[in-house]
């Protein structure tokens, strides 16, 4: 019998390939921007372009996280977080880069890594034009402009504009440091922590500035780095007007508004 022929279908504005039209109706909207799945719980109306990114939304206002990992007890919102989660403790790194081999846990790192090789950033702010490799960033990105901050901390009540920002706040009130490095065993809190601390000892600098040629192990050094080039100072405070081209100096400065003592 002859070989059951397999549709392919082609995005015509990045050539990508799938083989459902259904998953090419959902990646057309990270070009055209569009969220049709809206959140009706309380006021929130907040948008996305797939009903999974929603359906694991709305577990935010509920608190409900069903799936938990049975070696460390850690509760998450959708099943498939859980199986990347549980890729910390086994090590396994499923996804390969055909490029330089490198090797990941999760395929959105490959899809995101892959940009440094090509230098794609298909994410576009339509504020300032600044553009990105991960929607995720865009829409954190998008936060210095409207000064939102939706996320916040259940146990101090400080708040944040990104949700990774939170949790990653919270291992200062718990001291878990759950990203250990292979090679000389210390723990960091968060993942990218970790990611360039293992630079250290291979000597790998991805990150290049396109101005000036030097070359960075991590990627936010670079984004710092190039300020010193456009004189950009994005960061600013809400209470006195006065900028900054780090946020940590706005964290800082805040300080002397609120009395509080920096972390």
């Amino acid at each position: 019998m002859p070989k059951e022929l397999v549709n392919v279908y082609h995005c015509d504005v990045c050539k990508k390939s799938f083989s459902q039209k259904g998953n090419l109706t959902t990646h057309k909207r990270i070009h055209t921007g569009e969220k049709p799945f809206c959140c009706d719980v309380c006021i929130c109306g907040k948008s996305f372009s797939r009903t999974y990114s929603l359906n694991i939304h709305k577990y935010i206002h509920t608190g409900d996280k069903q799936y938990h990992c049975d070696i460390c007890g850690k509760s998450f919102y959708g099943n498939q977080h859980l199986i990347s989660h549980k890729r910390v403790h086994t090590g396994e790194k499923p996804f390969h880069c055909d490029v330089c081999n490198k090797s990941f846990s999760r395929n959105y790192e490959l899809t995101t890594h892959k940009r440094i090789h090509s230098g794609k950033k298909p994410y576009v702010c339509d504020t300032c034009g600044k553009s990105f490799t991960r929607n995720y960033d865009l829409t954190s990105h998008r936060n210095i402009h409207t000064g939102e901050k939706p996320y916040y901390c259940d146990i101090c009540g400080k708040l944040f504009s990104r949700n990774i920002e939170v949790i990653s706040h919270k291992r200062i009130h718990t001291g878990e440091k759950p990203y250990q490095c292979d090679i000389c065993g210390e723990s960091f809190s968060q993942r990218n922590t970790l990611t360039g601390h293992k630079r250290i000892h291979t000597g790998e600098k991805p990150y290049h500035c396109d101005i000036c040629g030097k070359s960075f192990s991590i990627g936010k050094t670079l984004t710092r780095h190039k300020l010193i080039h456009t004189g950009e100072k994005p960061f600013h405070c809400l209470t006195c007007g006065k900028l900054f081209s780090r946020n940590d100096n706005l964290t800082t400065h805040k300080c002397i508004h609120t009395g509080e003592k920096p972390i």
